[in-house]
């Protein structure tokens, strides 16, 4: 019975609403932009934010990345002479201390960096070859397209070989046989064993490890014919670095030992580095301040977003209001003839929630659209989730409550007899 009633008070809010068409969809366009920039918003947030936890992730939230950086006073141009050679970064021996010290540490993988072009007949590409030993690609997840990895054989033959990146192999191996193919680095052969898939989401950054132009080598390999000592003559002067290791990435052998290990880490290279040539990065710190600024950064654009909904809400107040101003006879009819005041404020509730709800469905249909439009024409990655159309629809059904709830208040404490009296 309550659901026939109600039924059929629908079907007469929604022929009350037809009535007047422009102006029901002018009021419900307020709604429907609402709805739309809060599912469109928070869709743009997530996916940066998704994409951005994704390269952390892949990091390994056990790792711990140590990088070698050039002092600010040795990159300051100053005045030194053309044989003096700038010694900074990581040591061989900060690896050793490290295992000895500190018993989480499961395995620790150094890495040598030396940029060299690669080339093969008329292709040519600067490369970035990395130098290290097979745990890399345990540690830092990267797809393995074709062949394989280095091993741990390959460091201890002094084995030239390499595995390039996807990249890498396009521009250097385009229309050639890939794995088995003699490839030129700098005044050295090397036989590529094997294709990885770079998935660096922000290349050279300090939290990803690997570009899409490098190469991988064995660490020994490395060592032995390139050295430490980097040589570079531009603009009439010469430069002399010296860089044992530029990388150590340290795997802890469980996430509460990290930012322990982390701690102690840092402790013991400031005691035998009397400069700050190296920067540590933890994973697992990145993540949780990467997942604390995407709960702020959704915060935001909803409530950026919401501020749509409250000016659609106070549209929709002052068309009912402005409806009540019109229907003042028709109300005093219906009390004349024993309607009661909840059965007038049910009516009014009645035609604000189906304005709302009718523009939070056309809302949520243009959230959607947004996302895929942006993500088709700029490339950005969009994530809809449902929690954001559930929370759009449920904001858009509350305000046409809430500011539907003065107005019908308003209709049905007005004098019957005044109201028939009305004009």
């Amino acid at each position: 019975m309550r659901q026939a009633k109600l039924l059929k008070n629908i079907r007469l809010g929604i022929k009350t609403l037809l009535l007047h068409k422009l102006r029901s969809f002018l009021t419900m366009m307020g709604v429907v932009f609402g709805v739309g920039s809060v599912v469109a918003m928070l869709a743009v947030g997530e996916g940066a934010s998704k994409e951005a936890l994704e390269e952390i992730r892949k990091l390994g939230s056990t790792n711990i990345i140590i990088n070698s950086v050039k002092p600010i006073e040795d990159d300051s141009g100053s005045q030194r002479s053309p044989f003096s050679v700038v010694m900074f970064g990581l040591l061989y021996e900060d690896e050793r201390r490290a295992q000895e010290t500190f018993d989480a540490i499961e395995r620790t993988v150094p890495v040598k960096i030396v940029r060299k072009e690669g080339r093969l007949g008329e292709r040519k590409l600067d490369l970035r070859i990395m130098g290290t030993t097979a745990d890399w690609f345990d540690l830092v997840r990267r797809r393995l397209i074709a062949g394989r990895s280095l091993t741990p054989r390959d460091g201890r033959k002094r084995a030239g070989v390499t595995v390039l990146t996807e990249y890498g192999a396009r521009r250097l191996l385009a229309t050639e046989r890939t794995i088995g193919q003699s490839l030129r680095i700098g005044g050295e052969y090397y036989e590529v064993v094997g294709i990885v898939q770079s998935e660096s989401g922000q290349e050279g950054s300090i939290q990803t490890p690997d570009k899409k132009v490098d190469a991988y080598i064995p660490v020994e390999v490395a060592r032995e014919r390139y050295g430490d000592f980097r040589t570079e003559i531009s603009a009439g002067s010469l430069l002399r670095e010296a860089v044992e290791l530029h990388q150590l990435i340290v795997q802890v052998d469980a996430i509460e030992n990290v930012e322990t290990v982390a701690n102690g880490l840092e402790r013991m290279l400031e005691g035998y580095h009397k400069r700050n040539d190296y920067v540590i990065s933890v994973p697992l710190a990145l993540l949780r301040q990467a997942e604390a600024t995407k709960r702020t950064f959704n915060i935001v654009l909803g409530s950026i977003a919401g501020i749509s909904l409250l000016v659609g809400g106070i549209g929709i107040m002052n068309i009912m209001l402005a409806s009540v101003t019109e229907r003042t006879r028709e109300i005093g009819i219906r009390r004349a003839i024993g309607a009661k005041r909840r059965q007038i404020i049910g009516q009014f509730l009645i035609e604000t929630v189906v304005l709302s709800t009718a523009g939070g469905l056309i809302g949520v249909t243009i959230g959607l659209l947004i996302p895929w439009l942006i993500t088709q024409l700029a490339g950005m990655p969009t994530v809809v989730t449902p929690y954001s159309i559930v929370l759009a629809v449920g904001i858009s059904m509350t305000v046409g409550i809430v500011f539907g709830l003065y107005p019908a208040r308003h209709a049905a404490n007005l004098d019957p007899i005044e109201a028939l009296r009305h004009e």
